[in-house]
């Protein structure tokens, strides 16, 4: 089910509140461009700044207006975890396919934490994808305690931030072919699905949902010198959009696109005028703007 280009949806606002209206038409959007899934209040959907009623609200708007045409894996990470089973508890009952559980941050737990914190996260009945982002959360996911987790049937697959292609195998030869892998990194999603990989949760299809969801199509058939093309189209949109936190460049250029506002919650703030004529030039040469 979950393969090829999952957008990690940024969340819209309309002063200083949650814009439902534009998330709908985000998803549908979505949907309409071939995105094959859907990932909303991760990192890039701004969880971070989110109440618990607008995360729950946002997971629910989402479920609801795909209305199981692409699936949905709904952000539930925590470094609580007796917030984290709250969360993904709150994506099981709004419908979701999945919920994607980051380590937890800060607090900085032993391999055996991570072992305990994720099966309460599975023992909530909802599949869950490991999300492993050492660089945000300052712990590493080894690729043994991955496999031990993969054991229990709940732990469907990983988002795999490290930008290490080597962990796709390793993990792959330890969780079985089976065990979903998911890059969490535009700009290396070629040669993670290449290792092995199945797709991609990208920040930078929200700007460009269609031609990342072709390019993810191409990798998964082994077509690469098509997928070479397509991602010399994409790689200066990938440099532009992550030169500042990846969501602000992402709302930036969906609002150059009509999409939504450019707003963002603090302590993010809004684009340097030199990235946005990065972000400019660069969505000209992906042929998204004239």
């Amino acid at each position: 089910m979950f393969k090829g280009s999952l957008p990690a949806l940024v969340t819209p606002f309309s002063n200083g509140q949650v814009d439902v209206d534009a998330l709908k038409k985000l998803v549908n959007w979505h949907v309409d461009q071939g995105s094959h899934g859907l990932v909303p209040v991760g990192t890039t959907g701004e969880s971070p700044t989110l109440t618990h009623a607008e995360h729950d609200l946002v997971v629910e708007t989402v479920v609801n207006e795909a209305a199981g045409r692409i699936p949905v894996i709904a952000g539930a990470g925590s470094n609580n975890t007796a917030e984290t089973v709250r969360l993904v508890m709150a994506a099981k009952k709004a419908g979701a396919d999945a919920a994607l559980v980051v380590t937890p941050y800060y607090n900085k737990p032993t391999q055996a934490g991570l072992i305990a914190h994720f099966t309460a996260a599975a023992e909530c009945g909802l599949p869950i994808v490991i999300y492993n982002i050492p660089p945000r959360s300052v712990v590493d996911m080894t690729p043994d305690t991955m496999a031990e987790l993969a054991k229990l049937e709940m732990i469907i697959g990983v988002k795999d931030a490290t930008a290490d292609l080597s962990r796709v195998p390793a993990q792959r030869m330890r969780c079985g072919a089976d065990f979903i892998q998911l890059s969490g990194e535009d700009a290396t999603a070629l040669g993670y699905n290449a290792h092995g990989g199945h797709g991609c949760i990208s920040v930078t299809a929200n700007i460009a949902p269609k031609l990342i969801a072709e390019f993810q199509e191409s990798t998964l058939a082994g077509d690469y010198a098509k997928a070479l093309t397509q991602l010399d189209r994409l790689m200066p949109l990938h440099e532009a959009v992550f030169t500042e936190p990846g969501l602000v460049g992402a709302k930036y250029g969906m609002s150059l696109l009509g999409m939504c506002s450019e707003e963002v919650r603090s302590p993010l703030v809004g684009l340097t005028d030199a990235t946005k004529e990065k972000m400019r030039k660069a969505m000209v040469h992906a042929g998204l703007l004239n």
